[in-house]
């Protein structure tokens, strides 16, 4: 039989990371690969108390349907998160997702015709590249530095004659770079959101997770006019196998997003959200979320700390004040994919992720991205000495 699939499939491809990261499935090897939250940070104790109340208590309900929105208690606390954060919140402007990612899926879905223009950060989250790809956009890549995306760029291109139905942009220690938006750059990236007419979408799931220095407002709390779908997620300061995340936006644009997120799942897991909102209201969230804070503050010191050290000058990095990430520029010319396959896996046992899949469109092949948030310190050490020996030889 042959199987006639929907043009949209062409750009549905596995993911690059996946593909490159297989290298690194011997337990042996050092991998700062996968942006993941250390499991050893998970609340375990809490959670389980509270799923086992929650399904003593509420079985019933806990294990029926419910609102495709999410559970109203939910969306309250949430809601009261994100007035904490600068921007007055009601309920019904909060939509419970599976998952910040889905709302990527949810918004492309949304906004995207085929052909539609969608702005990025150039390097922008793999993830969000994959959940557009299906509505076949065309993407404008915008360079950045280390205060974000570059707002001259952004200007530019509608001044130009450019059109574009949203931006795309991870203000807070932005995955891959770790680099966060400058207050300056936030407030003049809504002030053209208004000047040409286009949709902000902000996907800050690393929000919470600061090191240092004073939070910087969201693009949310400086828009004056509904025009930025805000994406948060509880993956970062719970755990991501709860798969709960929210969108905050106008209630209308919510409505929206809601009938899609129906005709998609119908609605997040009851159990999951009536457990995560007991824990909410039976523990001290902040307290969970600085003790997150000092781990990878501490990984995030020493790793810096062991590049300095052991790198060749010639490597640089950003030094992110957040987050799970630094992001590494090697010499011109150098293939980070390459060297992966043929010098740090098999000779020194260590696995990252190779930059180019990051760029929207061909991107440079001398950059990589190191997460040090699962591995312990000593991992740490001994991955970048051994790869720094490497590149030693080799730059």
């Amino acid at each position: 039989m042959t199987m006639h699939y929907a043009a949209r499939m062409k750009l549905v491809k596995p993911s690059a990371i996946r593909e490159l990261l297989k290298l690194g499935e011997d337990p042996s090897i050092i991998s700062f690969g996968g942006g993941y939250p250390d499991p050893s940070l998970f609340p375990t104790d809490g959670l389980a108390e509270s799923y086992r109340s929650t399904i003593t208590e509420h079985g019933r309900t806990a294990l029926q349907y419910s609102a495709s929105s999410g559970l109203r208690r939910l969306r309250e606390q949430v809601a009261a998160r994100v007035a904490n954060d600068g921007t007055a919140c009601d309920p019904d402007q909060v939509l419970i997702l599976q998952g910040a990612q889905q709302g990527l899926d949810l918004v492309g879905k949304m906004l995207i015709d085929s052909g539609d223009t969608v702005l990025t950060e150039n390097p922008t989250f793999l993830g969000a590249l994959v959940a557009f790809n299906p509505y076949q956009p065309r993407y404008h890549a915008i360079a950045m530095d280390g205060d974000g995306i570059d707002t001259d760029a952004v200007d530019a291109f509608f001044r130009g004659g450019g059109r574009a139905k949203f931006l795309y942009t991870v203000p807070d220690f932005q995955n891959p770079t770790g680099v966060t938006m400058s207050l300056a750059r936030r407030q003049r990236l809504v002030e053209l959101a208004r000047t040409h007419d286009f949709i902000i979408l902000e996907d800050s799931p690393y929000r919470d997770v600061r090191f240092q220095g004073p939070a910087i407002p969201t693009l949310l709390s400086l828009d004056t006019d509904g025009r930025v779908i805000h994406l948060g997620s509880f993956s970062k300061i719970l755990a991501p196998g709860l798969r709960l995340g929210w969108a905050v936006a106008p209630q209308p644009v919510i409505d929206k997003l809601t009938l899609l997120k129906l005709a998609a799942d119908t609605q997040c897991s009851t159990l999951n959200m009536l457990a995560t909102s007991r824990f909410l209201d039976a523990h001290d969230i902040e307290a969970q979320i600085a003790r997150i804070r000092d781990i990878y503050r501490g990984k995030r010191d020493l790793m810096l700390a062991m590049l300095r050290a052991h790198f060749p000058q010639s490597v640089e990095f950003t030094e992110p004040n957040g987050g799970l990430f630094t992001w590494l520029t090697f010499p011109a010319g150098f293939d980070t994919a390459q060297f992966m396959a043929e010098q740090a896996v098999p000779l020194a046992k260590v696995a990252y992720v190779p930059g180019a899949t990051f760029f929207p469109t061909d991107g440079p092949c001398n950059h990589a991205r190191f997460s040090f948030s699962t591995q312990s310190d000593e991992a740490i050490e001994a991955g970048v000495a051994r790869l720094g020996a490497l590149l030693r030889k080799t730059l």
